[in-house]
């Protein structure tokens, strides 16, 4: 019986990711209380959901046998690093929206289902919600559209 390693290790690496995040977090900074956060609250609030997260995907494949390994698709690799790319160059230029709805519809090139109404849904979904997310709820200071000075 094969072992599911990658998602074992997968997961204990989140874990430990996670616990050293929080643990520097507490070490350095202070966390102050839930009706006055300090800060270090966030970053040790994100360390424990990312050790929970990696130890609810390693715990149960421990007891599982491994699948058949997926192929490795260049086509696909290359579409997330151009979709980060273009995100990444975008993001002040073409604004919060239009980088994010590049980045969905340059990611989705390489999707086995296809069709354009989809892609065309999902990126306006997802610009959606990281307007709602990035630009409403955290007050982020990125533009959400861009600059026409």
């Amino acid at each position: 019986m094969q072992k599911d390693w990658p998602d074992i290790l997968g997961g204990l690496t989140l874990a430990a990711l996670g616990a050293a995040a929080a643990g520097w977090a507490l070490a350095h900074y202070d966390i102050g209380s839930l009706r006055r956060m300090g800060p270090g609250f966030f970053p040790v609030a994100l360390g424990t959901l990312l050790t929970g997260l990696g130890l609810a995907i390693a715990l149960p494949a421990l007891g599982r046998q491994a699948g058949p390994r997926p192929g490795f698709e260049p086509c696909a690799v290359l579409a997330v690093l151009a979709a980060i790319l273009v995100f990444g160059l975008g993001l002040f230029r073409i604004g919060l929206v239009g980088a994010t709805a590049a980045a969905v519809l340059i990611a989705t090139l390489p999707a086995p289902h296809p069709g354009r109404v989809w892609r065309l849904v999902l990126a306006l979904a997802i610009s959606a919600l990281t307007v709602l997310v990035f630009g409403l709820g955290l007050r982020m200071n990125i533009p959400l559209w861009p600059r026409l000075s």
